[in-house]
């Protein structure tokens, strides 16, 4: 494929920084945004990716969801980073604008791509696995932590037609991080949200940074246990632990150890110290997380095959009940994280 057509699909922090890195590679990007004001200050001011080391301005084209249904030329690839439970429907948006032999590459947390798949098929189908820091609290403007050198990605297809055009959407991302491509991005989807259920929601039931939260005593015990569970439900549903972040295949050996050094290295690699899960940034702007999709996940597909998740359970709950208003986030909390798992 040549020059092709990319469409990001959620151009918040984290859609809004790579496809400004595909801008300025010089290639046809379009970005489709669901926030009317990020929308507008894009097209007013471009995208504005703050970096450790400069802040970039890049003038992007920029479209408002309800503008998808004026376009009429099709896409090549079109990468998808709205949230884990929107997967279904912006697919379905966007599915009409893609090209016969078009990709579809779900850049999200969670297990998205059988939703996906079921819109587009599984042949035109990529999984993607991302770890980079960035987060938005004003329009048109993210706070990006990693630069590209320190960001990094997977991708693989759903099935053997869509693996072998991975390398094609290895080399479009590449301008946004180190990229590899997974020869079974099933267990690699699944070793991210191992790593996602032990960081995202605890840390932020606390209310604090990742790193802030695992000094505390209990925690990181406490998320080694959620992703534990998370490894036993990745081997339940057929998945294998397998390197990612660039781990050596002699660091994958048991489910505890595995956890321990996924957590480790995200802290050490992907994360400073005002980091804060998108978990987090979510409640902090008063929306819906991803804790359904993540340890809610854990818990359902442990269930299916007659086992528990405890932990993962107790996350859950915990989530609800803030995202319902009953309780408070705040370090207030955690005493009834850490012992309140049920036996």
């Amino acid at each position: 494929m040549t020059s092709p057509r990319i469409a990001v699909l959620g151009t918040g922090a984290q859609g809004a920084g790579i496809g400004a890195d595909l801008v300025r590679a010089g290639l046809d990007v379009t970005f489709i945004e669901q926030w009317p004001a990020h929308v507008e200050a894009m097209r007013e001011r471009g995208i504005e990716v703050r970096l450790p080391l400069e802040t970039v301005v890049t003038d992007v084209r920029a479209l408002h969801f309800c503008e998808v249904a004026t376009l009429r030329e099709p896409f090549d690839i079109v990468l998808v980073l709205v949230k884990a439970y929107d997967t279904r429907w912006a697919v379905e948006l966007i599915a009409p604008l893609l090209a016969e032999d078009g990709l579809v590459v779900g850049v999200q947390n969670g297990m998205t791509m059988p939703a996906i798949a079921e819109v587009v098929g599984a042949h035109r189908t990529i999984g993607a696995v991302i770890e980079m820091a960035s987060n938005m609290f004003e329009p048109g403007v993210v706070t990006r932590q990693n630069a590209p050198r320190d960001s990094w990605f997977a991708v693989g297809g759903a099935e053997p037609r869509a693996q072998s055009r991975a390398g094609e959407v290895q080399q479009v991302m590449r301008h946004a991080g180190t990229v590899e491509v997974s020869d079974d991005i099933h267990s690699s989807k699944w070793m991210k949200l191992v790593a996602n259920a032990g960081e995202l929601v605890p840390s932020a039931i606390l209310d604090l940074p990742l790193a802030d939260a695992v000094r505390v005593p209990g925690v990181h015990d406490f998320m080694n246990r959620c992703g534990v569970e998370a490894a036993r439900a990745a081997m339940a549903d057929g998945g294998r632990l397998v390197s990612i972040f660039g781990l050596e295949s002699s660091e994958v050996t048991d489910a505890e150890a595995y956890s321990a050094r996924l957590l480790g290295e995200v802290l050490d690699k992907y994360s400073l110290p005002d980091t804060r899960t998108t978990v987090l940034q979510d409640w902090m702007k008063g929306r819906r997380s991803e804790y359904r999709e993540v340890n809610g996940h854990v818990v359902d597909v442990l269930d299916r095959v007659g086992e528990r998740a405890p932990v993962n359970a107790h996350v859950v709950d915990l989530a609800r009940r803030i995202e319902q208003g009953e309780l408070q986030r705040g370090i207030g909390l955690l005493d009834l994280m850490l012992e309140g798992v049920p036996t």
